[in-house]
């Protein structure tokens, strides 16, 4: 007999236990979790057990916040054991790269109450004396750090969820996910069926294959991670404090601890790192370790007993070698499925132990309300495309987990598996110099090595050797005429009858009305939350384009087709592999552009915010005049076979006019100055309001999703809203998520920033309370640990009246 359940969670380790547990705390008390053995008999209970505050961005701080917060409750919540140890941790810093990385983290924790400071040898020394410190500058402290029992932990949550109604079904193996023409998904077990208007893979191991029963790929490799305990260390006898753990990434490239009276020692080994089950997990894996192999992780290990003396001689009592899931990025898979309404991913997490709390947290507000309360973008499982698999998936991963413990520089390149996707133009650019970075898989010029300059991302928290050449960039394009590839970037047909009454349902901003037409539109979820900000151009009455950020291309191709009605006559076709994009901008732009096409480009024949299909160099190209700069300028979409033909073709007609190319972090800085936002303001935990850009949006039109919450929103009292800042900065910027103080109190975070080199100041957007939003406002910013003034701006501070891209 087929049995029903409103949320069918698969997977009995830490991360399914936790979205049973939370998801029955938002109310959703119907939900059945399916395990084929025994809680915990995946990569949960080999796990270290380690959760710490020492997290340097806004959207895992939050969660690993959480999760120790929500460790010291459960146990009296549930009467299940955690034994948590709150031993506190160090990360050391041995140069100024790890320093600047400390000092980052402090300026994030800070603003969320997190407790941690940075401490002295001598004050490390009182904490942990039995530590080497040679050559170690200073810790960051975090003493309300620790680690747990993980089978505990989970044990804990699963009882909690039991408790408020949630169901656990153990020793039943998921043999096949099948979607039903009622919209519900079929579980079938090897004890019978269910069906379930929602599935989450929280399938640890087996994530990747039980995504390809729904015929998903998912980018997730099984890592093998050691870590030993050694015999008991006679110097810890007696003592009542535990040692807190030590983190450090140089010399051990792991973690030391204390494990009752001995010592645990975990190492992210630098090179050749071991992963298993390629072609999937056996099904009958449980509880399952490799045999130890000491080679690899050898030289870190040494660095580990010659750093604690007192454990050089004493032995190994027990080696741990597991597998752990690991995605190319090292960020779990959190969120919807690509392509599947109602098919949620909780998987590919590196640290189930401390994400596992807050990825409950978060998937379930997302599941139940339709969006969470923090941005989850960077975790979403629609960041990877089927680009991600292949030749390039093992290589990236392997990359991943060998950076574990190493510094998060802004900007970072990590070069494993690259190029794997390029633009046309990707040989040109790189012989002119282009340091590229990767955006949704494709490479994407970041800025422009000038002679004498390596073409490389230099290590470090502060203005380093790409701040002249984008100095330069941004001087080219403000004073003459700049060019751009952005490729990377999304791009979708809607046409039909219906499309225009689509979109405008689809979108706050009314669809343009005339043929030619532009605007600028927010999709928002039932919440008034923003989903995605997209560019929509009426190419002529039924053929609508859409562009928008390159990592939103499944996000909302998968809005626009499950929220489309069987009744509107729309197609939605993706067009992101069929066109690429050069930006042309600057003074001198319509010279340029105009010696390449016989259409008239004067303002009378091609109004600002329009779009005409033009020849240009021969080629039939969708130039839509609009400007992310805020100078004169035309975004040319270029069929992607001929895009050599026509970047080649403005390339040389530029000459006479002093063209530079320019690349993303000159297009950030002159965003900054024109006080435009972007992806980091424009999250689903914001709503217009919030946001500040309800210019965007047309509330006397007929209805649109998140319309009525929406109004709400800007009736009510905002919990916080986007502040535009000018930084007295000193000749650092911020790099994003670190706090911001008015009054000397905590107010907010930074969402993004950037230095504007035309007027020559650090500026930056932030979330704050809505009484340091005003402008004038007087606030300061704790940027890498230090506080620097900073002052609310009420207008751009570059052309406020937005004269230059009317030219």
């Amino acid at each position: 007999m087929t049995q029903h359940t409103r949320v069918a969670v698969i997977g009995g380790g830490i991360m399914g236990a936790s979205v049973l547990y939370h998801l029955a705390r938002e109310g959703w008390t119907d939900c059945a979790l399916f395990e084929k053995a025994e809680l915990t008999s995946g990569a949960t209970w080999h796990a270290a057990g380690q959760i710490t505050h020492a997290i340097s961005n806004y959207t895992l701080a939050k969660i690993g916040g959480y999760g120790v917060e929500l460790y010291q409750q459960l146990e009296e919540e549930t009467g299940q054991s955690v034994t948590f140890h709150a031993c506190g941790s160090l990360r050391l810093a041995y140069d100024d790269g790890e320093m600047d990385w400390n000092r980052h983290i402090l300026s994030i924790g800070r603003g969320l109450g997190h407790p941690m400071e940075i401490i002295g040898p001598d004050e490390i020394a009182k904490l942990q004396p039995f530590y080497k410190l040679d050559g170690v500058k200073a810790a960051l402290h975090t003493p309300a750090d620790g680690h747990l029992d993980p089978a505990g932990g989970c044990f804990a949550l699963a009882k909690g969820a039991r408790m408020r109604g949630a169901k656990i079904i153990r020793q039943t193996l998921v043999t096949d996910i099948r979607r039903e023409r009622s919209g519900e998904w079929r579980v079938v077990t090897d004890q019978g069926d269910w069906l379930a208007e929602h599935v989450v893979n929280a399938g640890g191991y087996y994530a990747r294959q039980l995504g390809q029963m729904v015929g998903l790929d998912l980018p997730i490799v099984n890592v093998l991670h050691q870590y030993l305990v050694t015999e008991p260390m006679p110097e810890l006898a007696g003592r009542e404090a535990e040692l807190p753990v030590i983190r450090d990434d140089s010399v051990v490239s792991g973690y030391v601890r204390q494990e009752q009276q001995s010592i645990l020692i975990g190492v992210y080994e630098k090179v050749e790192p071991a992963s298993v089950w390629h072609e999937g997990a056996p099904w009958e894996a449980e509880h399952e370790l490799f045999e130890a192999d000491f080679e690899r992780p050898g030289p870190w290990l040494e660095a580990a007993f010659d750093r604690m003396p007192a454990i050089a001689d004493i032995g190994i009592r027990r080696v741990v070698n597991g597998a752990i899931p690991e995605t190319p990025d090292g960020n779990m898979l959190l969120g919807p499925a690509a392509g599947l309404e109602n098919f949620w991913c909780a998987c590919g997490a590196q640290v189930g132990i401390a994400w596992g709390p807050g990825a409950g947290k978060y998937l379930a507000q997302w599941m139940v309300h339709g969006a969470a309360d923090i941005s989850l973008r960077s975790l979403d499982p629609r960041r990877y495309g089927g680009w991600a698999g292949g030749d390039y998936l093992v290589p990236k991963v392997h990359e991943a987990y060998l950076m574990r413990h190493e510094v998060p520089f802004p900007n970072r390149n990590r070069m494993a598996a690259r190029p794997n996707r390029t633009s046309p133009l990707y040989d040109r650019l790189k012989d002119a110099g282009a340091v590229f970075e990767e955006i949704y898989g494709l490479e994407r010029p970041r800025w422009f090595a000038r002679e004498g300059v390596a073409r490389e991302e230099a290590m470090s928290f502060r203005r380093s050797t790409w701040f002249d050449a984008v100095a330069h960039e941004t001087d080219g394009v403000r004073n003459r005429v700049g060019v751009m590839d952005l490729t990377a970037f999304g791009k979708m047909d809607v046409t039909g009858p219906d499309a225009a009454a689509f979109l405008d349902r689809m979108v706050a901003n009314r669809v343009p009305r005339k043929d030619g037409g532009i605007v600028l539109s927010h999709i928002l979820n039932e919440r008034g939350t923003i989903e995605a900000e997209v560019t929509i151009a009426r190419l002529d009455g039924e053929r609508f384009y859409l562009a928008y950020a390159a990592f939103m291309d499944i996000r909302v191709r998968d809005w626009l087709v499950q929220h489309k009605r069987d009744d509107e006559n729309a197609i939605v076709s993706p067009v992101s592999d069929d066109y690429g994009c050069l930006v042309l901008s600057g003074p001198e732009s319509r010279n340029v552009l105009r010696q390449l096409t016989q259409r008239s480009l004067e303002n009378d024949a091609f109004k600002w915010l329009t779009v005409q299909e033009i020849p240009v160099a021969g080629t039939v190209v969708r130039a839509l005049r609009v400007s992310y700069v805020g100078e004169l300028g035309w975004e040319l979409h270029v069929p992607m076979a001929d895009m050599e033909k026509v970047y080649d073709a403005i390339w040389q007609a530029g000459q006479d006019f002093g063209i530079v190319n320019f690349g993303s972090a000159a297009l950030n800085a002159m965003r900054m100055e024109k006080g435009f936002k972007g992806a980091h303001e424009l999250t689903p935990e914001v709503t217009l309001p919030e946001a500040d850009v309800m210019r965007f949006a047309k509330l006397d039109k007929d209805d649109f999703i998140g319309k009525a919450e929406t109004e709400a929103s800007l009736a009510g009292d905002l919990p916080w809203k986007c502040a535009y800042l000018a930084v007295d900065a000193n000749g650092v910027d911020c790099i994003g998520s670190e706090t911001v103080f008015h009054n000397g109190e905590p107010v907010g975070h930074v969402s993004s920033a950037g230095y504007g080199h035309a007027v020559k100041q650090s500026l930056a957007f932030a979330y704050v309370k809505p009484a340091a939003a005003e402008p004038g406002a007087e606030l300061e910013l704790m940027i890498l640990g230090e506080r620097h003034p900073a002052r609310v701006l009420a207008d751009p501070v570059y052309d406020p009246a937005s004269e230059r891209p009317r030219m």
